[in-house]
């Protein structure tokens, strides 16, 4: 009997969060014997739905069972989500809320859900590890995502929900990798205006965004300068552990949120419901926490402080 096989549809290698993503797909798809495909968009979201047109418009022969991708840009695809429920394939979009698919779900009877992160969490969590790292106020640069990213728009209306009032708030935009913050960071340095005012901590929406704002901050010229910038708290998420919490134990990052990679739980639900001929829940959340700890987080800055004053 054919193997089921899946496509999981990334946004881009170039991130550590995208490539667990591709881990926990493969482990997942090793425990449950079927065939993955995994294809990546270089966060382009033309390029990605060009891919899924592609692979849905071809012969059903070589349809897949289903398609489980985390979309790049401000579109979950809805057009393209309509083409693969009514080719029979299933449909699982990660890490964003798309309002498609309750209109799908009524008309089809393939899987169609979503699991996604609680983005809005994720950017309270860290609202709160600013806090913990500025109890008495200052300035913070945050890196986020792009603009028309709905998950960098909900960590940022998380972090304003719990950062203090007495925090002041500058952003400048990534897209989710390293060079893309390195970029950013370096062009704002240039700017006259970047050189007015302190910042206390520089908070990014991705871990390997906060990686590119490091090396940014390395190159100036100026060695006190550089020194005063690279020795402030930096902040990221995702978590994973052989980068963001491995970033935390070495010093690189104070702190990192923690947020699940769900690619591997997303194809299991999705195995599940074809096998049974069952529909999902419509939304599964995964719960993101601080690491370390905001205990942790406020002892470790108080311990700090209590050094630089002897």
């Amino acid at each position: 009997m054919k193997k089921p096989t899946f496509v999981i549809a990334l946004t881009t290698d170039d991130n550590d969060y995208q490539m667990e993503q591709a881990v926990a797909a493969e482990n997942a798809a090793r425990r449950l014997g079927v065939n993955i495909q995994i294809i990546y968009a270089d966060n382009d979201a033309v390029l990605q739905s060009q891919q899924l047109l592609k692979i849905i418009q071809s012969s059903s022969n070589s349809h897949p069972d289903g398609i489980i991708f985390e979309p790049v840009g401000g579109t979950g695809h809805p057009q393209v989500a309509g083409a693969a429920a009514a080719a029979g394939i299933g449909w699982a979009v990660l890490n964003r809320d798309v309002d498609y698919l309750t209109d799908l779900r009524k008309t089809y009877r393939v899987p169609l859900f979503a699991v996604t992160s609680d983005h809005v969490e994720v950017g309270r969590i860290q609202g709160r590890q600013v806090a913990a790292l500025l109890p008495n106020g200052g300035s913070v640069l945050c890196i986020q995502g792009p603009s028309d990213s709905l998950a960098a728009k909900q960590r940022g209306e998380g972090m304003c929900e719990t950062k203090p009032a007495s925090v002041q708030v500058k952003a400048i935009k990534g897209n989710w990798t390293e060079a893309s913050a390195h970029k950013a960071v370096s062009s704002w340095l240039r700017l006259s205006t970047s050189q007015h005012g302190a910042c206390d901590v520089i908070a990014c929406q991705d871990d390997s965004m906060a990686i590119g704002a490091r090396k940014a901050f390395q190159e100036l010229a100026d060695g006190a300068v550089r020194e005063r910038w690279l020795n402030l708290p930096y902040l990221g998420c995702d978590g994973m552990p052989k980068t963001g919490q491995a970033w935390v134990k070495s010093g690189l990052l104070a702190a990192t949120v923690i947020i699940p990679a769900n690619a591997g739980q997303a194809l299991e639900m999705l195995m599940s419901a074809l096998q049974l001929g069952t529909m999902p829940p419509a939304r599964t959340i995964t719960t993101p926490v601080s690491f370390p700890d905001l205990g942790t987080l406020a002892t470790a800055r108080t311990k700090k402080a209590r050094v630089g004053s002897d």
